[in-house]
């Protein structure tokens, strides 16, 4: 199972660098696990730089996985690694769906940087 951060989605719709890093993940739907949290995160930032069309055809591809609301469980176990970790909100949230789920987080946020079961990639293909 394979869970695609922010960072990583943002990535791989803006054909940066690193894109090529995060397509395998995002490509095979069947073991995509989506935080809705990204839905919002990637949606905001699409939105903010580029077209309503754009977003909303960035979240319909997220959309192939399969998407993972908050709910009271995946609300406390990630506010323990957020206590455990110091990660941001919605970073935790990310990785607690992640571990609950199995799944590797492939990301290039280095909040993430050297945690277990993460493929950090530097920002620029560095």
């Amino acid at each position: 199972m394979n869970v695609v951060d922010s960072s990583a989605w943002l990535e791989y719709f803006a054909d940066g660098p690193n894109a090529g890093e995060f397509a395998g993940p995002i490509a095979d739907a069947q073991r995509l696990v989506v935080p809705a949290v990204t839905l919002f995160e990637v949606f905001r930032r699409i939105r903010s730089q580029r077209s309503v069309g754009d977003a909303l055809y960035a979240v319909a591809q997220m959309r192939h996985g399969h998407v993972v609301d908050l709910d009271a469980s995946l609300a406390v176990a990630a506010a323990e690694l957020s206590v455990e970790t110091r990660l941001p909100m919605a970073d935790s949230m990310v990785l607690a769906t992640a571990r609950i789920h199995g799944a590797t987080l492939w990301t290039q946020d280095g909040d993430f940087a050297g945690l277990e079961s993460v493929e950090y990639r530097r920002p620029g293909g560095e």
